[in-house]
């Protein structure tokens, strides 16, 4: 496959991705909407008591925003874009098609995550932007994040949205069906994490899971302050998870059954 039909494909993924109205309605809600919705009750209450309620912007806000992008509803918006890529030709019946073709399937696994990769990065960049904007206008008498910080911050939830986005499509190529994959990388993201986190027992076992590996990246200080793992081990942590997840999906679109 030349670079030229590489772009071709990965250009059409995205295509497909966009022109989904539902599938980016809801990764816009997920990831621009409810970092705006935060912003403006934090607005309210300022404006309601300011005595009791501070500005809503400044430093402490923006950290709290990039918190969402990069490790909450941003990261529902990846997996659900992601679900969406791993799955659509399958479960449409189009992948028939495409091998009939004789198109190799490696390539067609191969392009589904820089699509999926690329519109989520658009999305969540458009969530950081509104928080960005947002922490500079509301911010009143607080401090504002420094230029370090915030591309730092922008890196951080790009790489938390490749990673997660990359999770999903490999999980909903070896499925083939977006509920398990959208039941399976969210449960993991949010209720196993959650529960393995805090059960000691598991010792460093622990940092093996995606979402501390990127609290221990993020600018700020880790949401889980009971483990610490080098930034170097964070790293080879998101690498094995994105190796993995991709060896699945690349195995299991070749050896479908068209």
């Amino acid at each position: 496959m030349t670079v030229t039909i590489a772009r071709q494909m990965i250009g059409a993924e995205l295509l497909k991705l966009r022109r989904n109205r539902a599938l980016l309605a809801f990764a816009l809600l997920l990831g621009v909407a409810t970092i705006a919705l935060y912003f403006g009750f934090a607005a309210v209450e300022h404006a309601s008591n300011p005595a009791r309620y501070g500005p809503a912007g400044g430093a402490p806000h923006f950290e709290r925003s990039v918190r969402i992008g990069g490790l909450f509803f941003g990261a529902l918006a990846a997996i659900l874009i992601g679900a969406e890529a791993g799955t659509a030709d399958i479960s449409s019946g189009v992948f028939r098609d495409l091998v009939a073709t004789g198109r190799s399937r490696l390539a067609l696994f191969a392009v589904r995550a820089p699509g999926a990769i690329l519109l989520t990065l658009a999305v969540n960049g458009l969530g950081f932007v509104v928080g960005l904007a947002c922490s500079f206008l509301l911010a009143g008498s607080l401090p504002t994040p420094g230029v370090g910080i915030v591309l730092e911050s922008a890196g951080w939830i790009a790489l938390s949205s490749a990673v997660i986005g990359m999770l999903a499509v490999g999980v909903g190529s070896a499925s083939g069906s977006r509920a398990v994959t959208l039941t399976a990388v969210i449960g993991l993201e949010t209720v196993a994490t959650q529960l393995l986190v805090q059960a000691t027992a598991l010792g460093q076992a622990r940092d093996a899971l995606p979402n501390v590996a990127l609290g221990q990246l993020n600018p700020f200080s880790s949401p889980y302050d009971n483990l610490t793992l080098s930034a170097a081990l964070a790293v080879l942590v998101l690498l094995g998870w994105i190796l993995v997840s991709a060896a699945i999906g690349a195995w299991r679109t070749a050896v479908r059954d068209a």
